[in-house]
C-alpha cells in the first residue's frame, strides 16, 4: 500500500489503483464522469441504456476512451419490461467496441454473462442478497457488487442493511467483492474492507462531484440533505426503489398507501423521462431523483480526483494510525469498568 493506492484483489483485477467503483446510473453515467472517476484512479462506468440506441452506445464509448486511457467499464441492467431494449445489441456493441469490464445487473442475467465471458470481458454483478451473489458466482461472473439496504435504486425486498449484508455474503462467497450503498468517504472504505470487501461501490456520493453531468441544484439538493432525506417507493409492487425526498416521491408514497391503488396511478409521476429533466433542468420537483441514505455523509461537491484521493488518504490514516495501534492499548491490563478510560486514538 503506497501513499496514493489500497491494493487488493478488485484493484489487481481491474488493473485501478484505489479500490473505488463508480456506480452505473441512468441518465448520469456519461464520459464525463467515468473517465473522471477512472482518471482519478478508480473505476468509471458508462451506464449502457442511458443512451438511446447501441450506436449512441459505440459513440458514447469512443468518446470516453478520448478522455482516458485508464480502465473504464459499462453497465448494462437487465429489467423485466413489456417492451424491453436490445439488450442483445447493446451487449454486441459493448463487445464490438473492445471494453474489457461490464457490471451486469437485474433480472436473469446468464445470456449475457455468457456471451461476455466468452469474448473475455470481466463480469462484476450487482446483486442485493446473498442467494442471488451464489448464483451469480455460479454464472461464472468475475467479482459481486453487493448492494445494502442503504442504498440508492432498487435494494431488493429483503431489507438487509450492508453492516450484515456484507460480511454475510464475504462468508460464502469466494469471488472478490465490492461493497455498495452507503459509501462516501475513507470510513467506509475501511469498514467494507474490515467487512469482507475488497472495495466499494459509490453512486450518490459521485452524483455530488464537479464533473456529474447534472445540474448544479441537484447535486447541491444533495449535499442539503440528510440521511432521513429519501423515501422507499415501488413496495406494493415488490420492485422497491429509494429515491431522494421531494413533493413528487411524497406523491407517489402518498397514492401508492391508498388500498384501492394500482401501478398506472403512479405511473406519470415516475417516469424516466421527468427524472432526467429534474437532473438537467435542475428542477428538483420535475421528477424523481434517485438517491441513498449517504446524502447524510455527503458536505461538499469536489472534483472527482479530489474525491478519490481523501477517501484513499483517510483510509489509510485510519489503518495506520488508529486502528494500527489499537492492539497496544489492548494487551493493558484493564480493570473491570475501566473501558471507558482508555485512551481514543
Amino acid at each position: 500500500m503506497t501513499m496514493t493506492t489500497i491494493n487488493t484483489r478488485i484493484t489487481r483485477m481491474l488493473g485501478i489503483e484505489a479500490p473505488i467503483v463508480q456506480g452505473g446510473m441512468m441518465w448520469v453515467g456519461r464520459a464525463e464522469l467515468a473517465a473522471a472517476v477512472s482518471n482519478a484512479g478508480g473505476l468509471g462506468i458508462l451506464t449502457a441504456l442511458t443512451q438511446p440506441t447501441p450506436d449512441d452506445l459505440r459513440r458514447e464509448i469512443a468518446r470516453c476512451r478520448e478522455m482516458t486511457d485508464k480502465p473504464f467499464g459499462v453497465n448494462l441492467t437487465i429489467l423485466p419490461s413489456v417492451n424491453p431494449p436490445p439488450y442483445a445489441e447493446y451487449r454486441k456493441a459493448i463487445i464490438d467496441s473492445g471494453v474489457t469490464i461490464v457490471e451486469t445487473a437485474g433480472h436473469k442475467p446468464q445470456e449475457h454473462v455468457e456471451d461476455f465471458k466468452a469474448h473475455g470481458v470481466t463480469v462484476l454483478h450487482k446483486c442485493t442478497a446473498v442467494r442471488h451473489a451464489l448464483s451469480a458466482e455460479r454464472m461464472g461472473v468475475d467479482a459481486i457488487s453487493i448492494d445494502g439496504f442503504e442504498c440508492a435504486g432498487h435494494p431488493g425486498e429483503d431489507d438487509i442493511p450492508g453492516l450484515v449484508l456484507i460480511p454475510a455474503a464475504a462468508d460464502r462467497v469466494t469471488v472478490p467483492m465490492i461493497a455498495s450503498g452507503g459509501f462516501a468517504d475513507g470510513r467506509g472504505l475501511v469498514a467494507a474492507l474490515a467487512l469482507g470487501a475488497e472495495g466499494i461501490n459509490m453512486g450518490t456520493r459521485f452524483c455530488a462531484t464537479v464533473e456529474a453531468p447534472i445540474h448544479e441544484r441537484v447535486k447541491q439538493f444533495i449535499v442539503d440533505n440528510d440521511e432521513r432525506g429519501t423515501n422507499l417507493i415501488f413496495r406494493k409492487f415488490h420492485n422497491t426503489g429509494r429515491v431522494a425526498r421531494n413533493s413528487v416521491s411524497d406523491d407517489v408514497v402518498a397514492i401508492s398507501a391508498r388500498a384501492d391503488s394500482v401501478f398506472e396511478d403512479i405511473r406519470p409521476l415516475v417516469s424516466g423521462a421527468r427524472g432526467r429533466l429534474a437532473l438537467e433542468t435542475g428542477d428538483i420537483d420535475a421528477g424523481l431523483v434517485w438517491a441513498g441514505q449517504v446524502q447524510g455523509l455527503i458536505r461538499d461537491i469536489p472534483t472527482c480526483a479530489d474525491l478519490v484521493a481523501r477517501i484513499v488518504r483517510e483510509a489509510r490514516e485510519i489503518i495506520v494510525s488508529r486502528l494500527a495501534g489499537m492492539p497496544e492499548v489492548a494487551e493493558r491490563p484493564v480493570r473491570p469498568g475501566t473501558l471507558a478510560e482508555l485512551p481514543v486514538r
